[in-house]
């Protein structure tokens, strides 16, 4: 069975998904902008593979039936998605995933929410400490 040619199809076909895809297209290849923030783009990959084929007889009137083997008649193929995901942004002591699609308006909010919330803590601080000095100076 090891001389079957759906053996030879399968083979072809995988090792040509294996050239298209390694694991520099899942995550590729990281890019230093002048700041020293280091982007890395991330992709979904997808990949599909059939093989089939099939033997028949031929008839005793062919010239083919006088070699002894059955023909073989079958065929093979693949295909690959690649889908961007996002880019991870390393640099400035945080790692961020920013994502090519969905809710940025969403996900820009959940990155300020700390900024805003200090903020607002600092603007009652004030006002804390100017209520309390403004009572103990007499005018």
């Amino acid at each position: 069975m090891s001389d079957h040619p759906i053996e030879a199809l399968m083979k072809t076909a995988m090792e040509s998904i294996k050239e298209m895809v390694d694991v520099n297209t899942v995550v590729g290849d990281p890019v230093e902008t002048p700041d020293g923030t280091v982007i890395i783009p991330v992709s979904r990959v997808s990949c599909g593979f059939a093989a089939g084929g099939g033997e028949y007889e031929v008839r005793p009137s062919d010239e083919k039936s006088q070699s002894g083997k059955i023909p073989f008649g079958g065929g093979s193929g693949a295909g690959v998605s690649v889908h961007p995901m996002g880019f991870l942004v390393v640099g400035q002591n945080q790692v961020r995933l920013l994502p090519v699609e969905g809710n940025l308006v969403v996900d820009r909010l959940i990155d300020v929410a700390p900024q805003v919330l200090d903020q607002i803590q600092s603007m009652f601080n004030k006002k804390k400490h100017q209520n309390i000095s403004n009572a103990n100076c007499p005018m």
